[in-house]
Protein backbone atom coordinates (compact mmCIF):
# COMPACT_ATOMS: atom_id res chain seq x y z
CA UNK A 1 0.00 0.00 0.00
CA UNK A 2 2.88 2.10 0.13
CA UNK A 3 3.75 4.69 -1.92
CA UNK A 4 7.51 4.91 -1.09
CA UNK A 5 9.42 2.89 -4.05
CA UNK A 6 11.89 1.49 -0.72
CA UNK A 7 8.69 -0.47 0.40
CA UNK A 8 8.43 -2.49 -2.43
CA UNK A 9 11.02 -5.37 -1.65
CA UNK A 10 11.72 -8.43 -3.72
CA UNK A 11 12.99 -11.64 -2.43
CA UNK A 12 16.61 -10.87 -1.39
CA UNK A 13 19.61 -11.05 -3.46
CA UNK A 14 22.96 -9.30 -4.35
CA UNK A 15 24.86 -8.11 -7.15
CA UNK A 16 29.02 -7.27 -6.43
CA UNK A 17 30.33 -5.92 -9.50
CA UNK A 18 34.45 -6.29 -9.04
CA UNK A 19 36.93 -5.44 -12.15
CA UNK A 20 34.14 -5.43 -14.58
CA UNK A 21 32.94 -9.02 -13.30
CA UNK A 22 29.38 -9.62 -11.64
CA UNK A 23 28.50 -12.11 -9.26
CA UNK A 24 25.01 -12.08 -7.53
CA UNK A 25 24.47 -13.93 -4.41
CA UNK A 26 21.26 -16.26 -4.58
CA UNK A 27 18.59 -16.42 -7.12
CA UNK A 28 15.06 -16.56 -5.69
CA UNK A 29 11.45 -16.41 -8.27
CA UNK A 30 12.26 -12.52 -8.69
CA UNK A 31 16.21 -12.84 -10.03
CA UNK A 32 14.81 -12.51 -14.03
CA UNK A 33 13.03 -9.16 -12.85
CA UNK A 34 16.04 -8.19 -10.66
CA UNK A 35 18.54 -8.61 -13.45
CA UNK A 36 16.25 -6.65 -15.97
CA UNK A 37 15.34 -4.04 -13.87
CA UNK A 38 19.21 -3.54 -13.15
CA UNK A 39 20.41 -4.14 -16.94
CA UNK A 40 22.99 -6.89 -15.84
CA UNK A 41 24.06 -8.17 -19.14
CA UNK A 42 26.64 -10.73 -17.95
CA UNK A 43 26.74 -12.93 -14.93
CA UNK A 44 30.48 -14.19 -14.07
CA UNK A 45 28.99 -16.31 -10.92
CA UNK A 46 26.56 -17.15 -8.75
CA UNK A 47 26.66 -17.98 -4.89
CA UNK A 48 24.20 -19.89 -2.69
CA UNK A 49 24.12 -19.10 0.73
CA UNK A 50 21.71 -22.24 1.07
CA UNK A 51 18.61 -23.98 -0.49
CA UNK A 52 15.29 -23.12 0.33
CA UNK A 53 13.06 -21.51 -2.53
CA UNK A 54 13.65 -18.02 -1.97
CA UNK A 55 16.95 -18.11 -3.04
CA UNK A 56 17.19 -20.40 -5.56
CA UNK A 57 13.87 -20.61 -7.27
CA UNK A 58 14.92 -18.54 -10.05
CA UNK A 59 18.14 -20.92 -11.12
CA UNK A 60 16.58 -21.56 -14.52
CA UNK A 61 16.61 -17.97 -15.25
CA UNK A 62 20.47 -18.42 -15.78
CA UNK A 63 19.72 -19.88 -19.16
CA UNK A 64 19.71 -15.85 -21.06
CA UNK A 65 23.40 -15.56 -19.60
CA UNK A 66 23.80 -19.48 -20.68
CA UNK A 67 23.23 -18.61 -24.26
CA UNK A 68 26.08 -15.79 -24.76
CA UNK A 69 28.52 -16.95 -22.31
CA UNK A 70 28.35 -21.02 -21.54
CA UNK A 71 28.41 -22.36 -18.74
CA UNK A 72 27.67 -20.50 -15.53
CA UNK A 73 30.30 -20.85 -12.57
CA UNK A 74 27.81 -21.59 -9.42
CA UNK A 75 29.38 -21.94 -5.99
CA UNK A 76 27.54 -23.56 -2.68
CA UNK A 77 28.04 -26.08 0.32
CA UNK A 78 27.72 -29.82 -1.20
CA UNK A 79 24.26 -29.68 0.19
CA UNK A 80 22.86 -27.26 -1.20
CA UNK A 81 24.58 -28.20 -4.49
CA UNK A 82 22.32 -32.03 -4.16
CA UNK A 83 19.37 -30.47 -3.14
CA UNK A 84 19.64 -28.25 -7.02
CA UNK A 85 20.71 -30.88 -8.46
CA UNK A 86 17.12 -32.36 -7.24
CA UNK A 87 15.12 -29.86 -8.22
CA UNK A 88 16.67 -29.16 -11.26
CA UNK A 89 17.85 -31.87 -12.87
CA UNK A 90 17.74 -31.23 -16.51
CA UNK A 91 20.33 -28.23 -15.99
CA UNK A 92 23.39 -30.57 -14.67
CA UNK A 93 21.92 -32.96 -17.21
CA UNK A 94 25.13 -34.07 -18.74
CA UNK A 95 23.72 -36.51 -21.28
CA UNK A 96 20.47 -36.37 -23.65
CA UNK A 97 20.34 -32.92 -22.50
CA UNK A 98 17.31 -30.58 -23.54
CA UNK A 99 19.04 -28.26 -26.59
CA UNK A 100 17.50 -25.01 -24.55
CA UNK A 101 18.59 -26.06 -20.94
CA UNK A 102 21.21 -23.66 -19.15
CA UNK A 103 24.44 -25.63 -17.89
CA UNK A 104 26.74 -24.68 -14.59
CA UNK A 105 30.21 -25.45 -13.53
CA UNK A 106 29.80 -26.49 -10.01
CA UNK A 107 31.94 -25.10 -7.13
CA UNK A 108 31.74 -26.79 -3.56
CA UNK A 109 31.84 -23.83 -0.92
CA UNK A 110 33.73 -26.00 2.50
CA UNK A 111 32.99 -23.37 5.80
CA UNK A 112 36.93 -22.07 6.62
CA UNK A 113 38.40 -22.64 2.88
CA UNK A 114 38.45 -19.14 1.49
CA UNK A 115 38.23 -18.90 -2.58
CA UNK A 116 39.05 -17.10 -5.51
CA UNK A 117 36.77 -16.43 -7.98
CA UNK A 118 38.74 -14.89 -10.76
CA UNK A 119 40.59 -11.71 -9.15
CA UNK A 120 37.74 -11.67 -6.40
CA UNK A 121 38.79 -13.83 -2.52
CA UNK A 122 35.98 -14.98 -0.93
CA UNK A 123 35.57 -16.39 2.35
CA UNK A 124 32.63 -18.31 3.61
CA UNK A 125 31.03 -17.21 7.00
CA UNK A 126 29.24 -20.25 8.48
CA UNK A 127 25.78 -18.89 10.34
CA UNK A 128 22.47 -21.24 11.47
CA UNK A 129 19.60 -20.39 10.23
CA UNK A 130 17.80 -22.57 13.41
CA UNK A 131 18.68 -25.63 12.66
CA UNK A 132 20.04 -25.13 9.14
CA UNK A 133 23.62 -24.17 8.22
CA UNK A 134 23.87 -21.21 5.95
CA UNK A 135 26.77 -19.28 4.06
CA UNK A 136 27.25 -15.61 4.11
CA UNK A 137 30.31 -14.45 2.42
CA UNK A 138 33.00 -12.01 2.95
CA UNK A 139 34.24 -9.70 0.53
CA UNK A 140 37.30 -7.41 1.86
CA UNK A 141 36.01 -5.45 4.23
CA UNK A 142 31.90 -6.07 2.99
CA UNK A 143 30.20 -8.77 4.58
CA UNK A 144 26.94 -10.20 2.88
CA UNK A 145 24.84 -12.60 5.65
CA UNK A 146 21.04 -13.22 5.55
CA UNK A 147 18.91 -15.20 7.37
CA UNK A 148 21.08 -15.61 10.46
CA UNK A 149 19.74 -16.37 13.74
CA UNK A 150 22.59 -17.89 15.69
CA UNK A 151 26.51 -17.48 14.98
CA UNK A 152 29.35 -19.17 16.32
CA UNK A 153 32.16 -17.38 18.28
CA UNK A 154 34.48 -18.45 15.57
CA UNK A 155 32.97 -16.96 13.03
CA UNK A 156 32.00 -13.87 14.11
CA UNK A 157 35.96 -13.47 14.07
CA UNK A 158 35.80 -13.45 10.40
CA UNK A 159 33.36 -10.16 10.55
CA UNK A 160 36.06 -8.16 12.79
CA UNK A 161 36.87 -4.46 10.72
CA UNK A 162 34.20 -4.21 8.54
CA UNK A 163 33.61 -1.09 6.37
CA UNK A 164 29.98 -2.54 5.44
CA UNK A 165 27.96 -5.37 6.96
CA UNK A 166 24.67 -6.42 5.04
CA UNK A 167 22.05 -8.72 7.69
CA UNK A 168 18.87 -9.87 8.14
CA UNK A 169 16.14 -8.41 10.29
CA UNK A 170 13.38 -9.80 9.39
CA UNK A 171 10.73 -8.20 12.12
CA UNK A 172 10.00 -6.66 15.38
CA UNK A 173 8.57 -9.79 17.10
CA UNK A 174 10.96 -12.86 17.88
CA UNK A 175 11.02 -15.49 14.91
CA UNK A 176 12.56 -19.07 15.52
CA UNK A 177 15.01 -19.16 12.60
CA UNK A 178 16.03 -15.09 11.70
CA UNK A 179 17.13 -12.15 13.39
CA UNK A 180 14.60 -9.90 14.57
CA UNK A 181 15.07 -6.18 15.25
CA UNK A 182 16.32 -6.37 18.11
CA UNK A 183 18.36 -9.59 17.73
CA UNK A 184 19.99 -7.72 14.87
CA UNK A 185 20.83 -4.08 16.01
CA UNK A 186 22.55 -6.22 19.11
CA UNK A 187 24.52 -8.29 16.66
CA UNK A 188 25.88 -5.26 15.24
CA UNK A 189 26.87 -3.69 18.76
CA UNK A 190 28.89 -6.99 18.86
CA UNK A 191 30.82 -6.76 15.80
CA UNK A 192 30.77 -2.79 15.27
CA UNK A 193 31.06 -2.41 11.22
CA UNK A 194 31.22 0.67 9.78
CA UNK A 195 27.62 0.89 8.55
CA UNK A 196 25.00 -1.93 8.54
CA UNK A 197 22.39 -2.34 6.36
CA UNK A 198 19.51 -4.62 7.07
CA UNK A 199 18.14 -6.94 4.42
CA UNK A 200 15.58 -9.81 4.58
CA UNK A 201 12.55 -7.58 5.66
CA UNK A 202 9.29 -8.75 6.00
CA UNK A 203 6.04 -6.53 5.85
CA UNK A 204 5.83 -6.94 9.43
CA UNK A 205 8.95 -4.64 9.92
CA UNK A 206 7.28 -1.47 8.71
CA UNK A 207 7.45 1.13 6.71
CA UNK A 208 10.86 2.29 5.48
CA UNK A 209 10.73 6.11 5.98
CA UNK A 210 9.27 5.46 9.82
CA UNK A 211 12.04 1.96 10.71
CA UNK A 212 14.89 4.22 9.35
CA UNK A 213 13.73 7.13 12.03
CA UNK A 214 14.51 4.57 14.51
CA UNK A 215 17.82 2.96 14.10
CA UNK A 216 21.08 4.21 14.83
CA UNK A 217 23.03 6.67 13.10
CA UNK A 218 25.37 3.92 11.55
CA UNK A 219 22.62 1.70 10.76
CA UNK A 220 19.82 1.57 8.05
CA UNK A 221 17.28 -0.23 6.19
CA UNK A 222 18.55 -1.53 2.56
CA UNK A 223 16.28 -1.34 -0.86
CA UNK A 224 15.41 -2.53 -4.22
CA UNK A 225 18.14 -0.79 -6.32
CA UNK A 226 20.63 0.20 -3.34
CA UNK A 227 23.96 0.64 -4.69
CA UNK A 228 27.43 1.27 -2.63
CA UNK A 229 30.62 1.74 -3.64
CA UNK A 230 33.59 0.20 -1.61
Amino acid sequence: MSTDPRDKRLRVSILIEFEGANYVIDCGPDFRQQMLSNKVTHLEALLFTHEHADHTAGLDDIRPFFFRQGDIPIYAHQRVLDELKKRFEYIFETENRYPGAPAVEVYEVTNNVSFEINDLHVEPVNVMHGKLQVFGYRFGNFAYLTDVKTIAAEEKEKLRDLDVLVVNALREEPHYSHFNLEEALAFVEEIKPKKTYFTHISHLLGFHAEVEKQLPENVHLAYDGLQLEL
